[in-house]
């Protein structure tokens, strides 16, 4: 461990295993630690049951009917990765699809006044949604087509919208589109967090609903993937990458001190030995002296012998609930894997309920969510402080990731990791640099 390393990261959840990778792919010399006996830090997938019950102190254990401990992996911090997002091209770039296998979620739905709908993104599905009347779908229609034509390149297809001034307020406003359509439009198309997001150029909102549409068409149910066996095979698969590459992983090493010269990262200490190194990359729990608390996340882990009601019994999907559907500033996600994922055993379904946590009664936020999936066999109720560098790195060369929010999809820790690597590398993350070379070490024979 005595030796020089161009990075040093601490920590395998899934954003330091990603930087990681690429680092890795991009020539660095890599030092990956984990204090952990496992992979995932706070992203990780738990295995078996009898585990998941200790980590909550729920010291009876799991009744024989919850089947075999083995057959579970429960994830922690649950989230679907977006068909054509930013992760699925990271995966399919450096190639660590080749250690996973994807199922598509089955369904996307969304609520309003006390009921689950299918979301409706495409105009087929618009015209047959009972979300809207006669004459706010065709409005709809109207818009969902404006949307797909739209090219930022292309001023002809703008309509007299300009997607660096115009707010998204006004472009719902040119197509008439009611309160109910711009909440689902907003949160269950665009997934934003809260509507902030209405004063602020359209363009971004625009791509937002354009990925999702173009998720959607790839795979037909939903937009939406799941690894089979879990989350937790992700980080894996880029431990794996970065080990082809030359990098060193290390688990169950404890992190005794990071040392600074002149504010300055040299290297980390542990176990007496130091590793000296350029940068480092970290989670919060490595650094809480560099971090600001930024608010608090509830996940509530569900364990169902049922589907939930009105959503055909899929055995995967997600629910969003929109703030403005319950009074709150921000949304209630819901997302739900079953035994058709290897991570519960047989006839078994795992419910994630979580959002951002706004009163001193976490638990009652997420009520409206709890009652969709009831009867529940089982609850583990989990309040997470959601963490945030202090500064950007520039002068420490510590480079720190933030805490993983209330969302059930990847984009937002996708930026997290693209923002992360340009502050290291000082250019924007280009993922067509990210390509494996065509000759590696699995030989030519294997393209």
């Amino acid at each position: 461990m005595d030796e020089e390393y161009d990075v040093i990261v601490l920590g395998t959840g899934l954003t330091e295993c990603i930087l990681s990778g690429i680092m890795s792919v991009n020539g660095k010399k890599v030092l990956h630690m984990d204090r952990n006996p496992y992979y995932g830090g706070e992203s990780s997938s738990i295995t078996p049951l009898e585990e998941l019950y200790k980590r909550f102190q729920l010291l009876e254990g799991p009744p024989e009917s919850m089947g075999r401990g083995r057959d579970w992996n429960v994830d922690l911090i649950p989230k679907f990765l977006m068909a054509n997002g930013q992760l699925v091209k990271m995966l399919l770039y450096t190639e660590v699809t080749r250690y996973l296998d994807f199922k598509v979620v089955e369904g996307s739905f969304v609520y309003k006044g006390g009921k689950i709908y299918k979301v409706p993104s495409t105009e087929t599905e618009a015209l047959a949604s009972n979300l809207m009347g006669m004459f706010e779908k065709r409005r709809f229609r109207k818009f969902l087509v404006f949307v797909a034509n739209f090219d930022e390149n292309d001023p002809k297809t703008f309509e007299g919208v300009d997607p660096q001034t115009t707010s998204m307020r006004d472009v719902y406003r040119k197509f008439d589109l009611g309160q109910d359509v711009i909440d689902f439009t907003g949160h269950a198309l665009a997934l934003y967090r809260t509507d902030d997001y209405l004063d602020q150029p359209c363009l971004e909102t625009i791509n937002r609903i354009k990925l999702y549409s173009e998720s959607l068409a790839r795979y037909g149910k939903s937009p939406y993937l799941y690894p089979l066996y879990g989350l937790g095979e992700l980080p894996q698969g880029f431990a794996r990458l970065s080990a082809i590459y030359g990098g060193t992983y290390m688990l169950n090493k404890p992190v005794d001190d990071i040392i600074m010269e002149n504010g300055k990262v040299v290297g980390v200490k542990s176990e007496g030995e130091v590793a000296r190194c350029k940068q480092l990359i970290c989670d919060p729990s490595y650094i809480p002296d560099r971090v600001r608390k930024a608010g608090q996340v509830i996940r509530i882990i569900c364990i169902l012998s049922h589907p939930i009601k009105n959503t055909n019994d899929a055995n995967s999907c997600q629910i969003i609930i929109p703030q403005n559907q319950v009074n709150r500033k921000s949304d209630i996600y819901v997302c739900m894997i079953s035994y058709a994922h290897n991570v519960a055993a047989q006839g078994k379904y795992i419910a994630i309920a979580s959002t951002t946590v706004e009163t001193t009664e976490p638990e009652k936020e997420v009520e409206p969510a709890l009652e969709l999936l009831e009867p529940i066999d089982q609850k583990f109720v989990a309040i997470s402080d959601l963490y945030e560098p202090i500064d950007d790195g520039s002068e420490s060369q510590v480079f720190c990731s933030c805490s993983y929010d209330a969302t059930t999809h990847f984009e937002t820790t996708c930026n997290d990791i693209k923002d992360i690597y340009k502050r290291m590398a000082g250019s924007a993350f280009d993922f067509e640099n990210m390509k494996r070379k065509q000759n590696d070490v699995f030989g030519e024979a294997d393209q």
